[in-house]
């Protein structure tokens, strides 16, 4: 049986299709994996950048000390995710006064399937900081939220 080579990057590329809702699933890291991003401050940057940031819209996320999860959904531009993580991620890195050093460039995005794998996924993000130590129930969790509503 011949092995596939290990992913050193993420794939990217989301297709739409219109007969589906186009929902995704996306992390993004903190370079060297630093933990500066769970803090008030920089949970407003980044639902500001967010709701700025139209080409893609943000539902549910949640922001860890070194990386966020976010799931977003196509908005009024028509433009490929890929730029659109780009450009989010140098507005909220200047805000935080990080310059260009704040995230890593590439990020891991998956397309999700169904309204369960959306919940399904949800529930485990949720419970992130939880399995981290940082707090006893996922309701505790300060950094975490909706920025639009996503529907399946």
């Amino acid at each position: 049986m011949h092995k596939l080579p290990k992913r050193r990057q993420p794939v990217h590329g989301v297709h739409n299709d219109p007969k589906k809702p186009t929902i995704v699933f996306v992390t993004a890291c903190t370079k060297g994996r630093e933990p500066r991003l769970a803090s008030a401050e920089c949970h407003d940057v980044l639902r500001t950048v967010w709701r700025d940031a139209t080409a893609w819209m943000v539902g549910r996320y949640v922001v860890m000390p070194d990386h966020v999860h976010l799931f977003a959904a196509p908005g009024d531009q028509d433009i490929p995710l890929e730029q659109w993580m780009q450009y989010w991620k140098s507005r909220s890195a200047k805000r935080m006064g990080h310059g260009g050093e704040q995230w890593q460039r590439s990020h891991w995005d998956t397309r999700l399937r169904s309204h369960e794998s959306y919940e399904e996924k949800w529930d485990y993000v949720r419970e992130n900081p939880v399995r981290q130590g940082l707090v006893a129930s996922a309701d505790d969790w300060p950094y975490q939220g909706s920025v639009f509503d996503l529907t399946w």
